[in-house]
């Protein structure tokens, strides 16, 4: 189950966890962090096991109904246990969500491709990194569109 970590009080170990999927120096991290626990329609979730963050999701609402994984990462220990999937399946199944979107590079794509997001090349975006939109549909395209 995921827990809002706005109020969680060891910030180190969600920073580390952060920084896993940033691929960033401390200030970056330290203000991506800022930017979620301030920023309205963008917040951070935990996934805890026997008392311990084994996995943070952080998402933004984009519009109504479309949510953005803007960043993803399970602790080493945890990993190739499902627990990615079962965050990404829990943010899928909220009832307002139509359509759940990730950004990621060739080293995630597989995940997505796996959890059934239809992956598309966004080419190379920044010098020697090839990115890729990943996407969703929640609910069959006639139920969304009321057809």
């Amino acid at each position: 189950m995921l827990i809002s970590l706005k109020n969680y009080w060891d910030s180190d170990a969600v920073k580390s966890l952060l920084a896993e999927c940033m691929w960033a120096d401390d200030n970056r991290v330290n203000e991506e962090l800022k930017r979620y626990l301030a920023a309205d329609g963008c917040e951070l979730f935990g996934c805890f096991i026997n008392g311990e963050l084994a996995g943070i999701a952080g998402i933004s609402c984009a519009a109504a109904h479309e949510v953005e994984i803007r960043h993803l990462a399970v602790q080493k220990s945890w990993r190739g246990r499902t627990l990615g999937s079962n965050m990404v399946a829990e943010i899928a199944g909220w009832e307002r969500v139509e359509l759940l979107r990730a950004e990621t590079d060739q080293d995630a794509v597989g995940f997505y491709s796996k959890a059934g997001f239809e992956i598309n090349s966004l080419g190379e975006k920044y010098p020697g990194v090839e990115r890729f939109e990943c996407v969703l549909h929640t609910r069959p395209v006639a139920e969304i569109s009321g057809a």
